[in-house]
């Protein structure tokens, strides 16, 4: 027979043991949270709020932005479920170019909606090539809006960047498109706005705010348009997208726009290539 003190001095060593490891496991748990709750902070920030719903009768003029994320796009419908503008990723960095910009592009225009374009932003990448390639991708095609630098400092691809070198790069981006002729606007979110547009020296940029709130609510911020969900639901697109909104009413809207795109002084893309890429768009 096993003694009974053997028994009782052993118990509690294996109580503390397992009371060590329900701790450590509830440690791991609580960071594990929070690391899930930083990476998805725009989605539970959005839930958070709520849906914004827009007064359209202060806010008329509403848009979406799309990319080739959003698949094959009907834009008729689009323009019937009451939509103005449309936004569509042209590029990305030095390199990429949407491939779905050229027909986003075309059958938006076909459609009578405004249309305007935007470069996802490359912190840690040269402005100046970035600003080529942009402009490469958007070639020949008339706009409506300005080239919209959209920049994103929370994204994965743009981690661990110095505010110097985003901002160096992107001074030289913006200087490069103003001095070929094109109007520049920038998307960003509010924390962005505090770290590079707030205090900048830009001339001549436009805003585009990402903000889950009611435009009211942002008025110390000025922005002239906003995106104001990202859980959209537009007759024509499959899925979430985007949603935008003009700050202003329709007679702002058209003084806006006769000032906002001029075309560009130079072009990449011959007439005669103009010509195949909309005969190719519209025999599919």
């Amino acid at each position: 027979m096993k003694s009974s003190k053997t028994s009782s001095t052993t118990r509690p060593r294996r109580g503390r043991a397992f009371k060590r490891v329900i701790i450590a496991l509830a440690v791991l748990l609580v960071l594990l949270g929070a690391f899930w709750a930083y990476e998805n902070r725009h989605a539970i920030h959005y839930w958070w709020h709520g849906e914004v719903v827009v007064d359209r009768s202060k806010y008329p003029i509403i848009g979406i932005d799309v990319s080739s994320h959003n698949g094959d796009i009907d834009f008729y419908k689009v323009k019937n479920d009451g939509y103005n503008f449309v936004i569509i990723k042209a590029s990305e960095g030095m390199d990429y170019q949407d491939n779905y910009f050229t027909a986003n592009y075309n059958r938006a225009s076909a459609n009578d909606l405004k249309v305007g374009a935007y470069h996802y932003f490359i912190m840690n990448s040269d402005g100046v090539n970035q600003a080529k390639n942009f402009v490469e991708a958007v070639g020949w095609r008339k706009l409506d809006l300005p080239l919209v630098i959209d920049i994103e400092e929370d994204d994965k691809l743009n981690k661990n960047v110095s505010d110097d070198i985003a901002l160096k790069n992107l001074n030289a981006m913006i200087d490069n498109l103003q001095s070929r002729g094109f109007k520049v606007m920038i998307y960003t979110n509010g924390n962005g706005y505090k770290k590079y547009v707030k205090d900048q020296p830009f001339v001549d940029v436009s805003l585009w705010i990402c903000s889950f709130k009611n435009p009211d609510d942002i008025k110390h911020i000025p922005n002239q348009l906003q995106q104001y969900s990202k859980k959209g639901r537009v007759d024509g697109i499959e899925g979430d997208v985007d949603l935008d909104v003009f700050n202003g009413n329709e007679k702002q809207w058209q003084q806006w726009l006769s000032k906002a795109a001029p075309l560009p002084t130079d072009t990449t893309t011959t007439t005669t290539n103009q010509k195949e890429e909309i005969n190719d768009d519209t025999s599919k």
